[in-house]
């Protein structure tokens, strides 16, 4: 229908804000636009049975899930077919609307695919992303919801932001992840240690039944990351989505000093990361891997490595559209190449 590195010089034109405000309004509109909506969800979803998994009770059609931070306030679920994802993650979500941080607080880097955020939670919340996600829920599609704490919530009674959003979202999701590494709420990123981990997962077993999982940080040492997972797995914890964005800015020379990086930059440490996590957990929890992943070969690599799913933010908005289907239609390439006839046979494979 269009050509998206034509779009992309024009969208490019714009802050990144702005452009993500005018490609939230065209995801809006797109699933009132049959005409189009279809096409697209014909051109770009890939629903081949080698694919499909049941995880938490739920048909995953495709291994490829929509990274938190696009659709931060669930406006954008019934176009995410059209966009050929197999589920989406809504959010961050906080129990009150929250700003974020000042502007501008979002940066490209188009020279290497990457992008720099320091949002902080902006979002309308949990009471209003909560009656536009009974909207559309359930979906075709499952959906997570991202909850985090309100940066004006102190450090001690974090605990109970967390209780009331499980609360709140979980009879209208199919999992929760829980948001304590974001770079961009003060002091978040404390709540990373066994202690409060322990407490939480051990709240939310008494709950909800609903899988609850934890994003964690690339920054942290390896060992103290498979600690605090493992920490999580025993309280409790239904998986690791890993990872978050980083601040370890030495891997792109000239960015800002704040915020979190994502995109190719982050490839890397995010699969060293999970590599570590995957060698300790793999058989143990549900794996999600995410960070710098925008080819069918990084995403293979990680589901070799012990991701059952993958997501993926930033590669969007510089392959565009088909990136989902490319990245898909590639793994089956790569699994056919190794032998595999379903995508269980591929998972965790470098460690079996």
């Amino acid at each position: 229908m269009f050509n998206y590195k034509n779009l992309k010089k024009v969208l490019f034109l714009f802050q990144p804000e702005t452009a993500h405000h005018i490609a939230e309004l065209g995801l809006r509109v797109l699933p009132k636009c049959r005409i189009a909506a279809n096409y697209m969800t014909n051109r770009n979803f890939v629903n081949d049975a080698r694919l499909t998994q049941e995880i938490f009770n739920v048909k995953f059609i495709n291994p490829v899930g929509l990274a938190a931070g696009f659709d931060k306030n669930c406006t954008m679920v019934n176009a995410m077919t059209s966009l050929g994802f197999g589920y989406t993650e809504i959010g961050t979500i906080t129990p009150r609307p929250q700003d974020g941080n000042p502007k501008p607080r979002m940066f490209r880097y188009p020279n290497k695919n990457s992008v720099q955020n320091a949002m902080g939670f902006n979002n309308e919340g949990a009471h209003t992303v909560l009656k536009n996600l009974q909207k559309v829920y359930p979906n075709v599609l499952p959906i997570g919801v991202n909850i985090g704490k309100n940066k004006t919530t102190p450090e001690e009674y974090a605990l109970s932001d967390y209780k009331t959003l499980i609360k709140k979202f979980e009879k209208n999701s199919d999992y929760i992840a829980i948001n304590i590494s974001s770079p961009n709420t003060p002091n978040l990123r404390d709540l990373q240690n066994e202690e409060f981990i322990t407490a939480l997962f051990e709240m939310a077993k008494e709950l909800t039944n609903k899988p609850i999982l934890l994003k964690i940080a690339p920054d942290m040492q390896p060992q103290a990351a498979i600690n605090l997972c493992k920490t999580a797995v025993n309280a409790g914890a239904a998986g690791i989505i890993a990872t978050n964005t980083t601040i370890d800015y030495d891997l792109l020379p000239n960015c800002q000093d704040f915020g979190g990086l994502s995109g190719e930059v982050l490839q890397d440490k995010a699969y060293e990361m999970f590599k570590a996590i995957a060698q300790e957990l793999f058989g143990k929890t549900l794996l999600i891997s995410v960070g710098g992943i925008s080819t069918a070969q990084e995403a293979y690599k990680r589901i070799k490595a012990g991701a059952s799913l993958l997501q993926i933010y930033t590669g969007m908005i510089f392959e565009g559209p088909s990136t989902v289907k490319n990245i898909n239609e590639g793994i089956l390439k790569l699994m056919q190449e190794d032998g595999y006839s379903h995508i269980s046979e591929a998972i965790g494979a470098d460690l079996k």
